[in-house]
């Protein structure tokens, strides 16, 4: 997938769609430098957008519509051509991109793993019976309540900092946070510990960026080409056909993990249900060239073991 350097630049200029929370104008700007210094002579400009999921602070995402939230406006800048490429949290992103657009890059992923913050406490298995752990994820919420149906789950939104503040104010015991977000934003110093894939499989493409792009636009193709990561783009498309299959978002528990090792591709995903009783996890290895055949068939294993009639409970209707 990289390419050597171009000698000159056609594209005098190119313009990134990004959310303007301070995560995502980190992430933004790594990008845009990595252009730069691949591409001299070319201008990179940040266009923020303020997106529905930015809007509704306070509200549960399972509430409100889930993953798509964070990027209808910036695909919908991308389709009017008022940017040219954007710049994802790829969690964030739906498992199927509109037509006409498409993920070009995936550079190398952050820590996928998800980090556990406390004033008083060294471990979740610290913390006393009875103890209130802030997470908005229901697939953290799930996994918690698993293995910890002792604990009280406390919804909490907004950026690192107000979580922070929040925990505070509600006298929360513990959060729990993505580990890539807290190290792209240099708050590495909260981190008590990090919960391991067992204690806490991550969301799917946890720690990924992916840079979207009109598929008609093949010179922004090859601009960004260099950026794309084979080991990270194989396992995330893993963890992607596994979500598409199941129609999944922020409103489904289910959580997986992708990596790469010698070649070979292993992924492990799990279904859980909404008050963390019942989880189903399986693990499945292959081929990288397979990843997303890997993943739906995966997905297809763990509905068949009991996660299609989690879904109908949760979707309110039968899952193919």
């Amino acid at each position: 997938m990289n390419r050597k350097p171009k000698t000159e630049n056609r594209k005098p200029s190119l313009r990134i769609g990004t959310r303007g929370s301070k995560l995502a104008l980190v992430q933004a700007n790594w990008v845009k430098a990595q252009l730069e210094e691949r591409h001299p002579g070319l201008a990179v400009e940040l266009v923020i957008i303020k997106t529905s999921g930015d809007k509704l602070k306070d509200v549960p995402l399972a509430q409100v519509g889930g993953k798509g939230l964070f990027i209808k406006e910036i695909e919908e800048a991308l389709f009017a051509g008022e940017v040219e490429l954007a710049v994802h949290s790829l969690k964030d992103m739906p498992a199927l991109v509109p037509e006409g657009l498409m993920i070009a890059a995936v550079p190398p992923r952050e820590d996928w793993r998800d980090a556990f913050i406390s004033n008083n406490y060294a471990r979740l298995a610290d913390i006393p019976p009875g103890g209130r752990v802030g997470t908005g994820s229901l697939r953290r919420r799930v996994q918690l309540l698993h293995f910890r149906p002792d604990l009280e789950i406390v919804p909490i939104r907004g950026n690192v900092d107000t979580r922070l503040r929040k925990m505070a104010e509600q006298g929360l015991d513990a959060l729990i946070l993505a580990a890539a977000g807290l190290s792209r934003l240099g708050i590495i110093h909260v981190s008590r510990s990090f919960l391991t894939d067992q204690e806490m499989l991550p969301a799917i493409s946890q720690g990924a960026l992916g840079l979207e792009v009109r598929v008609a636009d093949t010179e922004t193709r090859e601009l960004i080409a260099f950026l794309d990561d084979p080991v990270t783009h194989a396992a995330v498309q893993a963890e992607r056909g596994f979500l598409a299959r199941l129609e999944g978002g922020c409103v489904v528990p289910v959580a997986g993990l992708g990596q790469l090792h010698n070649g070979i591709l292993s992924f492990e995903a799990l279904i859980g249900d909404l008050d963390g009783r019942t989880i189903i996890r399986d693990r499945i290895t292959g081929a990288p060239e397979e990843a997303d055949s890997l993943g739906r068939t995966l997905a297809e294993r763990l509905l068949d073991r009991g996660g299609r009639e989690i879904l109908a409970q949760i979707f309110g209707r039968p899952v193919c």
